[in-house]
Order: structure tokens, then C-alpha cells, then sequence
């Protein structure tokens, strides 16, 4: 075989070829003169039984013309008719006839007639019209390849897709540069794969390959190419057979069908803006562009919508960048590698941003704005003709560079920069489209983003705001505590503690989990942790404070009903209210007795640590109900504290989440609390670093720490005393001694009148045992105790009342004074500043 011109005719050796065909001899009168032992074959008569007879006879109708033969078109055997014509034993024949001249003899004329099966016929001639059709007309292009694999054959399409030149000779890999087998599974080159088509004879289909052609050399084009093995009749191997199509234009639209595929389930797998443009860059780098970058307003990053119309490019902050093949965050001192991007007037960025709409612009033309090809500039606009003066945060001078806006609700947040610097090909009108649907589908994204931005640190403000911003200084207790707010994918929750003092020195701790997240969870938090603090000044117990509690949530839970309709159920609340379910631990400690009574509804119990030997216990505190099921008792118990005794009081976000067992997290935290040498701020970085190593991630995590302090006896007074007015004096002279030797003599006036008005009163209106106790601290704190449980209230007497100015006087005298509850009476209190 050798390389053949397509153009040229190819040979013709078909059933009515003179060397195969069945031939007859007709003289000028169209009789037989003339009979071929293949004709004999073909009809079954002999030449005895037909010489001499007019070839009409041959007919198989009578109603034809005898002359049929012997007028048939003179010519080339491709020239035939299809004629009936009868055999020997009777059967009509379909016969493929010819009439072929012969040089003049004698008499006249005389004409060779040759005949063959008419189904054979047109068989060879279809098949014929394929051959020529391949090796001129095909689309497909073909190259067939001897053992050794160089081309020995090429039709007219191969030649149109690689450009006319001599490919006899050259080896598969050798037709174009740059080449590629793009189909996994497959060798690493064409020669490789069509070794193993001859060694194996199973054919390859569909290989996808790529190279740049002669006719196209700075182009990347690619093919589907098949091969299979030709053999000859005898089964001997001849060579390799390959069959290409470019299908360069379906393969890049497969190419961005893909990648828009690849953006819709890798771009926006969260509410994280850096994220989001990261992942938006790592789609489009390299597949779609060389580099890729994400400028979005500031605004926008700290939640706000940017009003419509034109947005200037002065307000960018880089978000994400490529630099390569490999995404990363561009340098800077900006938060979370952010930095700011400046951008001129006349650059794409900035005029996308003023108009709403793309910019694209190749180095050497005009840039191709939204106003045509050549943009509102022309092609020698501002920009010039090298793209110069390009913003300093814009990525390196590419031989394209497109510009596409970030637009949702109408508005636009930002500008994404696609550039090609190695890519061969420029932005196209297909890139454009596939440009838009990425930047479109980014954009939702970073507005869902915005929004949850925007509501996350509302809800961060307001639980910042609803928390202790500092811990009380008290003699009671020293404290430390670290709070947590929930990462960004959960927002944030509605945990919360406090430290409340309270009377006497005393102290009240609480710590509490709302569920759920958000801004509802931060403002139930807030409410919660009003009531809490409003109910610790009545001085209720533990165990009846949280009863008032949930007395209170599960009456907002009611309210929150229309009148009329059925009763929520318990989901239906959670819903509706996220203060139903919420959890509680109430604990109160007296410095004075080194007592701590505490009560539960639905939370962890704290952690206590000895002094002495830093053994670390969880104490059974009664379980009691979450807050707002109603109707359920709550129980408290008590428990000596001695002085240094550390109480951790937490949420279950520091021992509980995701992929973690609450109970490692219960001995995780029993291991770093036992070293009671450390300071409570350490144990507290301690605690945070082994528990949460990486944050918060599920659930907020609050930790308080509070180490024990005792009051000094000689810190306390305290007297018996009987129900007899006698007394009084008694009492008045004992708290003067008293303060005297505190050396408080300017106070001595003050504390003698409170304990003659409030001795007085508790011996006129409750009766049985009076104690009274004088407690020096930062304040002077003055307190007396009865058996009664009505509790005196400030009014303002007459002119002409005996009575009823004792507790106003108490009251102008005095810091502030109230009244506590106890098992046995009451305690009325009040307390000088010192």
C-alpha cells in the first residue's frame, strides 16, 4: 500500500470487469456469435444451444423488446441495466448486463455483452461508492498504518483536518505537537495503544486525544479516535486502521458543562465568605482560567447590602486569589489574609462595577465591554492598547482578562477576575456564559453568606451585651471564666452564666443553655438571665427559684398561643419559644458558714476540687427537669465548701459535640482541674485548650471557675437575744462595742440606730428568738433575724402617725437594706458603705 491523492480515481475490478464477467459476442444484427464458459455458468446454456440465436431470446418476457440487448448504452461496465433474463431451466434471472464495443469485423459492427448477477452487482457498487466515499467525501478521517505503525494510506478528510503534507512514512504521535491521550485507563501515547490494538485485536473506541495540527499550530485541538486491526483473507496481520473526528467544539462544551457541574457541588458548601471564594477559585483554576480572583465590598463582608445603582472600586477587599495552578490567599495584615484591592477608573474591575456588566479585554485589542467588541473606549481607550495602568490588586498582565460583577437582589457586591496567562485561547462567547453562571451562582452564595453574617453578629452583639462583661470583685469567691460562641456554621447559641451578689455577703452562681441558635436563642438568654438575677434578690432557695423559673417559661410558652387554639405540643414549643427545654444550674455560697446549696433543672452537675488532696468530684446534685415542662418538682442540696475548694460550673458545649463522648469530656476535664497550685485563669486556658482544642464548633461553651474564700470570726459578730423590749439597749450597746473595736467609730451612730429600729420591730411584730449579726467586708452589713414571715415594708408616714418612720430612716442612712426568707423566719438586712 502507499499514501494515494484522494482526488484520484481508484480502479475498477467488478462483476462486469471483462476479466470476471459472464460475456457474449452480438453481431450487428443482435445475434449471438460469441458465448463465454461464464455466461454457460451464469444461464446454463451451452454454446451449441445459443450461437446463432438473436439475443432477445435471452429475454424472461415475451412483451419486451428484443433489442433490449443489443441496445444497451455503450460504455464503461458501470453503465448497465438490470434486465430479466431467463436461465436454462426456466427461472428469471435479475442480470446486471453491459455492452461493451468491439473493433469492426467483416459484415459490420459487432458488440460484447457482458453480463453478471444484478444483486452482486449493485453490492460491489455500494460498496464501491463507501470506498470512494471514505477516501473522498467522508467527514471521518483515516489513516491506515503498516506493523511498524507509519501511515501507508490517508483519505481527503485527514488531510483537510491536519493540513496537505506528506504523511507517508511518520508514526501516529508524530502527526501533531503537544499531543495527549486525554481517556483515562489508556497509555500515555497513541503508538503504545495501537501496539496493544495489534497485539490483542480488540479494537479501541472513542479515545480522546489532544494536539495542536500543522494547519492549526497554536491551537489545542482534540479528536475521538478509534483503531481496530486489518487483517487479509488469510488472517495476516497488515496494519492498523485509525478513524478520527475533531471534537474540539463538543469537548469544551462537555468541558464547561462539567464545570459548571463541578461549581454547583463544591461552591457554597458554607456560610463562610472566604471559604466560598476560595472554592469558587479552585473550580475555575486551572480548567476555565489561569488565575482567579474575588473582590467583595467591605460592606458587605460586615453583613450590610450596599445600596443599588454604580458601586466605586475604592471600597474592595481581596477576599481570595490564585497565583498559578494552586488557590491561596493573598498577602496581607487584613483578617483572614484579606487585603485591600485598588483599582483606577479605566480598569476592567472598576468599569464592570460602574455598569453592572462584564469586561473583557485582550492584551493588543480595544477591551470588549458591554458595548460591543471594542467597549465604550475603543480599541486605543484609557486602558491602551497593553492594558496598562492596571490596579495594583488586579492579577498578572494576562492575554485575556475578564471581569464579571457579583450581583444579587439587584445590587452588586463585588467584581471576580478571570485571567488566562498560559491559556493559547482567549475568553470566548461560550466563556462568557459559563463566566456568568459561575459569578451568578457565587454571588447567591455570598449573599446567603452576607445575610448570616449580618445575623450573626447581631446575635453575638446582643449575647456580648447580655453577659457579664466583668466578674463582680468579692470576698466570697475568686472567679475566672472563658466563654465560647459557636463557629459560624451554627451560629450563635444561648448559653450564659452570671454571679450575683447577694446578701450577707453571700454569692449566687448560675450557668444556663438555651437550644437552639441565633438571634431568638440570644434574646431568650437575655431574658432568662434577667429573671434569674430579679428572683436571686428575693433570696429564694435554689430549688424555689427555679421553680418560679419555669412557672415563668412555661406562662410564656402559654401567652405565645392564640386564644382558641389548641395547646402546643412539646415540639411545637421548642419551636415556638427556644426557652422550653432550656437547662439551669442555680447554686448560692456563704462565706460565712462555707456552705453551697444548689439546684438543677436538666444540667450538668459541677465539678468539685479538694484543696487539699485536688481530687476532682461531680457531685449528685438532683436532677431536675429541663425548664418549661411545668409541674415538676426541683430539689437542691447542700454541701460544706471548705476555704480554696474550686467549683467549675459548665455548659454541656464544653463536653459534649459532635464525635465526642460526654463522658471523655467529663475525665478530660476531671484530669485538668486537679491541680489546685495553678491560678483560676490558667486552668480555665487549660481547660479550653484540652477540651476545645480547635473552638466551639456545635454548641456555645461557658466555663465558670470559683474558688472558696471564708470569712475570719473576727469578722463576724453575732448575738441571742430575747423578745424583751429590754434588750434593745443591750443589743445597741453590743453592735457600739462592736464597731468600736473595728475601728469604724464614725459608724457607731448608724449601725446603733438600725439594730434599735430593727430589734424593735421584730420584737413588737414577730416574736420568739432574735439573732443579731454584724458583718464587716466591704461593706458594714448589719442583719437581724426573727421567727416571722411578713416582711416590713417602706411607706411614708403622716405628719400626726406615731410610727412608720424606722425603715425610711434605715433607708436614708444606709447603702441599701431588703429582706431574705428562711427556713425558720426571716433575715432583715441592711449595709453601710464603708
Amino acid at each position: 500500500m502507499s499514501t494515494v491523492n484522494p482526488a484520484e480515481d481508484v480502479a475498477v475490478h467488478g462483476p462486469l470487469d471483462i476479466t470476471r464477467a459472464a460475456t457474449a459476442v452480438l453481431d450487428a444484427d443482435g445475434v449471438i456469435v460469441g458465448w463465454s464458459p461464464a455466461a454457460e455458468r451464469l444461464l446454463g446454456y451451452e454454446p451449441r444451444e445459443i450461437l446463432g440465436r438473436p439475443a432477445g431470446a435471452l429475454l424472461a418476457s415475451h412483451n419486451a423488446r428484443g433489442d433490449a440487448l443489443a441496445d444497451l448504452p455503450a460504455g464503461a461496465p458501470y453503465h448497465r441495466r438490470v434486465l430479466q433474463l431467463r436461465h436454462r431451466d426456466g427461472r428469471s434471472l435479475s442480470i446486471a448486463a453491459a455492452r461493451l464495443p468491439l473493433a469492426h469485423h467483416g459484415a459490420g459492427p459487432t458488440r460484447l455483452l457482458a453480463l453478471a448477477d444484478a444483486e452482486e452487482t449493485e453490492q460491489w457498487e455500494a460498496l464501491q461508492s463507501m470506498l470512494k466515499g471514505l477516501a473522498t467525501q467522508s467527514p471521518v478521517g483515516l489513516a491506515i498504518y503498516d506493523t511498524r505503525l507509519k501511515v501507508v494510506w490517508t483519505n481527503a478528510a485527514l488531510y483537510e483536518e491536519m493540513g496537505p503534507a506528506d504523511y507517508h512514512g511518520i508514526g501516529p504521535d508524530d502527526m501533531v505537537t503537544h499531543g495527549e491521550v486525554l481517556s483515562a485507563r489508556r497509555a500515555g501515547t497513541l503508538e503504545e495503544v495501537m501496539r496493544e490494538v495489534l497485539a490483542t485485536g480488540e479494537p479501541v473506541i472513542e479515545l480522546h486525544y489532544r494536539g495542536r495540527p500543522p494547519v492549526d499550530p497554536d491551537r489545542d485541538h482534540v479528536w475521538s479516535c478509534s483503531y481496530y486491526r486489518l487483517q487479509d483473507a488469510s488472517g495476516a496481520t497488515l496494519g492498523v486502521c485509525e478513524e478520527t473526528v475533531d471534537i474540539t467544539d463538543r469537548y469544551l462544551a462537555q468541558q464547561r458543562l462539567d464545570l459548571l457541574v463541578r461549581a454547583g457541588g463544591r461552591v457554597g458548601t458554607t456560610l463562610d465568605m472566604d471559604r466560598t471564594a476560595q472554592e469558587l477559585c479552585s473550580v475555575a483554576v486551572p480548567g476555565f482560567a489561569d488565575e482567579a480572583a474575588v473582590d467583595v465590598l467591605e460592606a458587605v463582608l460586615d453583613g450590610e447590602l450596599p445600596p443599588p445603582g454604580p458601586v466605586p472600586a475604592t471600597g474592595l477587599v481581596r477576599v481570595w486569589g490564585t497565583h498559578g495552578r494552586t488557590a491561596s490567599a493573598p498577602p496581607g495584615g487584613r483578617p483572614h489574609g484579606r487585603e485591600r484591592a485598588a483599582y483606577p477608573p479605566d480598569a476592567p474591575q472598576a468599569r464592570s462595577l460602574a455598569t453592572g456588566s462584564h469586561v473583557l479585554e485582550h492584551l493588543g485589542d480595544g477591551p470588549d465591554g458591554p458595548d460591543g467588541p471594542d467597549g465604550p473606549d475603543g480599541p486605543d481607550g484609557p486602558d491602551g492598547p497593553d492594558g496598562a495602568d492596571r490596579a495594583s490588586g488586579a492579577p498578572a498582565p494576562a492575554a485575556s482578562q475578564l471581569a464579571v460583577p457579583l450581583r444579587a437582589e439587584g445590587v452588586t457586591l463585588g467584581v471576580v477576575t478571570f485571567a488566562r496567562t498560559r491559556h493559547p485561547d482567549p475568553f470566548d462567547t461560550a466563556d462568557l456564559a459559563v463566566a456568568h453562571e459561575l459569578v451568578a451562582r457565587t454571588a447567591v452564595c455570598l449573599d446567603n453568606a452576607r445575610r448570616f453574617t449580618r445575623e450573626h453578629s447581631a446575635a453575638l452583639l446582643l449575647q456580648r451585651s447580655l453577659l457579664p462583661r466583668r466578674l463582680p470583685r468579692l470576698t466570697a469567691a475568686e472567679l475566672a471564666y472563658r466563654y465560647l460562641p459557636a463557629d459560624s456554621k451554627a451560629g450563635v447559641g444561648g448559653d450564659w452564666f452570671d454571679v450575683i451578689p447577694l446578701s450577707g455577703t453571700r454569692v449566687a452562681l448560675v450557668v444556663g443553655d438555651v437550644v437552639g441558635h441565633g438571634l431568638t436563642a440570644a434574646a431568650t438568654m437575655g431574658r432568662l438571665r434577667t429573671s434569674v438575677r430579679a428572683l436571686a434578690q428575693l433570696d429564694l432557695a435554689p430549688d424555689e427559684l427555679l421553680a418560679r423559673l419555669d412557672d415563668l417559661v412555661v406562662q410564656t410558652a402559654d401567652h405565645s398561643a392564640e386564644a382558641g387554639e389548641p395547646q402546643p405540643t412539646f415540639r411545637e414549643q421548642l419551636t415556638e419559644d427556644e426557652a422550653v427545654g432550656v437547662t439551669c444550674l442555680y447554686a448560692v455560697y456563704d462565706p460565712v458558714s462555707a456552705l453551697c446549696r444548689m439546684a438543677r433543672a436538666g444540667h450538668p452537675p459541677p465539678a468539685v476540687v479538694d484543696p487539699e488532696s485536688g481530687v476532682v468530684d461531680f457531685p449528685d446534685v438532683p436532677a431536675g427537669p429541663p425548664l418549661g415542662l411545668g409541674g415538676l418538682p426541683f430539689e437542691s442540696m447542700e454541701m460544706e465548701l471548705p476555704e480554696g475548694s474550686v467549683l467549675a460550673l459548665f455548659t454541656d458545649g464544653l463536653v459534649r459535640g459532635r464525635g465526642r463522648d460526654p463522658m471523655a469530656g467529663l475525665d478530660a476535664l476531671r484530669g485538668t482541674l486537679g491541680d489546685v497550685a495553678e491560678s483560676l485563669e490558667t486552668l480555665c486556658d487549660r481547660c479550653v485548650a484540652r477540651l476545645l482544642p480547635d473552638g466551639a464548633v456545635d454548641d456555645d461553651a461557658a466555663l465558670l471557675l470559683v474558688r472558696t474564700r471564708t470569712l475570719d470570726r473576727r469578722q463576724v459578730a453575732v448575738w441571742e437575744l430575747a423578745p424583751d423590749p429590754e434588750v434593745v439597749a443591750l443589743a445597741r450597746a453590743e453592735a457600739g462595742r462592736q464597731i468600736g473595736e473595728w475601728g469604724l467609730d464614725e459608724h457607731v451612730f448608724t449601725i446603733e440606730l438600725v439594730i434599735s429600729e430593727l430589734v424593735t420591730n421584730a420584737i413588737r411584730y414577730a416574736g420568739g428568738p432574735i439573732q443579731v449579726r454584724l458583718i464587716r467586708d466591704r461593706t458594714l452589713i448589719c442583719e437581724v433575724s426573727d421567727t416571722g414571715h411578713t416582711s416590713p415594708h417602706l411607706r411614708r408616714a403622716a405628719s400626726d402617725d406615731e410610727g412608720g418612720r424606722g425603715l425610711f430612716l434605715i433607708a436614708q442612712l444606709t447603702q441599701q437594706w431588703g429582706t431574705r426568707y428562711t427556713p425558720t423566719g426571716k433575715t432583715i438586712w441592711a449595709e453601710q458603705q464603708l
